[in-house]
């Protein structure tokens, strides 16, 4: 275990080291709210350059989110230990890809849904890191995978309100406007958290 966590350390850019230490105290805090449903993502970080995968959401009847850019992630499970656990066994499912507690470099606060028809859920997103990017293997529920790289989420104009259609109305929002798709809604919140974080730690990127 050790000699696995002392790999993925000397892989970390002099960035993600420090997102690793300014994350840590918040990394496991209690999901102890009960008229919540609770949900967790994985920020999975490749090193050199750094980069944050995203999927495509497959199209599905029913599903809020169908076709949306997202992060790996879905609701925790009553076998699951805690949210992380939630994260980690998500990442496998929908992309193959395996994670340890190791890899874990911290937590984003919470995020939950601003539109009142979506499910009272409230997503907790981890930082995980991975030495390299490793192969791929989406499930059916996933449409398609991608790396992006985090000096893209920072670079000027590509964070900026767009239209989208939302219920049949067309609807103003922010958004990142990316080569692989848009990304608005929640995962759009959760990568302005990243990204605030990143110029808090960096700030040479600012």
């Amino acid at each position: 275990m050790l000699w696995r966590w002392l790999r993925i350390t000397l892989a970390l850019t002099g960035r993600l080291l420090r997102l690793r230490e300014h994350l840590a105290p918040a990394s496991l805090a209690a999901d102890d709210d009960s008229a919540l449903v609770w949900a967790a993502v994985a920020l999975i970080v490749a090193p050199s350059p750094d980069a944050i995968l995203l999927i495509q959401r497959a199209e599905r009847p029913g599903d809020p989110w169908s076709g949306h850019m997202a992060l790996p992630g879905g609701r925790r499970d009553p076998e699951d230990d805690d949210l992380l656990a939630t994260a980690l066994r998500e990442a496998w499912e929908e992309v193959g890809i395996s994670l340890s507690r190791e890899t874990l470099l911290g937590a984003l606060a919470d995020v939950v849904p601003r539109t009142p028809t979506l499910p009272p859920i409230a997503v907790r997103p981890f930082l995980l890191a991975v030495p390299s990017r490793p192969t791929l293997i989406p499930n059916p529920e996933v449409a398609a995978a991608t790396w992006v790289d985090v000096d893209e989420l920072l670079r000027p104009g590509v964070h900026r309100q767009v239209a989208v259609d939302i219920q049949g109305q067309s609807r103003e929002v922010w958004a990142y406007v990316l080569e692989a798709g848009v990304v608005w809604g929640m995962t759009e919140r959760i990568l302005t958290t990243l990204v605030e974080h990143v110029r808090r730690v960096w700030p040479e990127e600012s």
